[in-house]
C-alpha cells in the first residue's frame, strides 16, 4: 500500500464564525420530542409528494466520504408490499401502514461511487487539487480491502502498527467492517427521513424484526446489499403508541471528560 498522509495537522488559531441558515430550534425540538414509532396506523394515505419530500430528506443526511453507499425501496407495488409484510414477520407497524420504504447499506457501490465523485469534480471544474487526491488516493487505501479480502490481514497489523504511535484510522477492516461502515451512514438516513416524516405530521416505526434473506429476494438485492431496517409510514392510530417514552437515566448515558 502507498503512503498517504491522511490530514495535515490542525493549526491552532482563532476562528470566525461563517454565515449559515436561520433555523427553528424550537420548532425542531417538537419534532423530535413528538416522534414516536407508531405500532398502529389509521386508514388515513400519504400523500406521495410528502413521501417523496421525506426521501430526498434522507438523500441529504450526512455520510462516510459522501459515498452514499445506500439506497431506498418504496415499495408500492401490492404483491410485493404483501410479501414485505410477511418478511417483517406481519407485525401491525408492517400491516397496518400506508407505506413501507427498505432502507438498504451497499458497500459493494463504493468504487462505483468514488468514481462519481471524481466525475462530478471533472463537471463543476473548480475543485481543489486536495480533495481529487482524497477520492483518488485515501478512500481506495481505506476502503479496498483486496479481491476475496487479502489485504484484510495486512490493513489490521497496519493499523495496529501505525496506531501504537499516532492517531490512525483504524476502521473499516474486511468485509463485516465495511458492513458497518454503511450500516452507519445508511442509518442516518433513516433518521433524516423519520424526522422528515414527522415534520410533515405524519409517523414512522423503524422494523429490525424482519427476514432479511426474504427481504432481499422480494426487492431482487445482490447478495453484498445489507437490509439496515424497513421503515413503516402513516398517521398513528387510536392506541398506536405503545405508552409513554421512557428512556433511562440521562446521567448513564452522557458523560463530559
Amino acid at each position: 500500500m502507498s503512503k498517504v498522509k491522511i490530514f495535515k495537522p490542525v493549526e491552532e488559531k482563532k476562528r470566525a464564525a461563517a454565515a449559515a441558515p436561520e433555523t427553528d430550534a424550537a420548532a425542531f425540538h417538537a419534532v423530535v420530542d413528538s416522534r414516536r414509532s407508531v405500532r398502529v396506523y389509521a386508514d388515513d394515505p400519504v400523500p406521495e409528494d410528502v413521501m417523496e419530500a421525506c426521501l430526498d430528506a434522507a438523500l441529504k443526511a450526512p455520510n462516510s466520504s459522501n459515498l452514499q453507499t445506500w439506497e431506498m425501496h418504496h415499495v408500492v407495488d401490492p404483491d410485493k408490499r404483501a410479501a414485505l409484510v410477511e418478511a417483517c414477520l406481519s407485525q401491525p407497524a408492517a400491516g397496518t401502514a400506508q407505506e413501507l420504504v427498505v432502507f438498504v447499506g451497499r458497500p459493494d457501490l463504493w468504487r462505483r461511487n468514488n468514481r462519481w465523485m471524481l466525475e462530478a469534480f471533472d463537471a463543476a471544474g473548480n475543485v481543489p487539487e486536495g480533495a481529487y487526491q482524497y477520492y483518488r488516493k485515501i478512500t481506495p487505501l481505506v476502503y479496498d480491502q483486496g479481491t476475496f479480502g487479502w489485504r484484510t490481514p495486512f490493513k489490521w497489523v497496519l493499523t495496529r502498527w501505525r496506531g501504537r504511535s499516532k492517531p490512525y484510522p483504524r476502521e473499516p477492516i474486511g468485509k463485516w467492517g465495511m458492513r458497518i461502515w454503511a450500516h452507519k451512514s445508511t442509518a442516518l438516513a433513516c433518521a433524516h427521513f423519520m424526522l422528515a416524516m414527522r415534520a410533515h405530521g405524519y409517523d414512522t416505526c423503524p422494523m429490525e424484526g424482519l427476514d432479511s434473506a426474504r427481504v432481499k429476494r422480494i426487492l431482487g438485492l445482490p447478495k453484498a446489499a445489507l437490509v439496515t431496517m424497513v421503515i413503516s409510514c402513516g398517521k398513528r392510530a387510536e392506541g398506536g403508541v405503545y405508552g409513554k417514552r421512557l428512556r433511562f437515566d440521562r446521567a448513564h448515558f452522557v458523560h463530559r471528560h
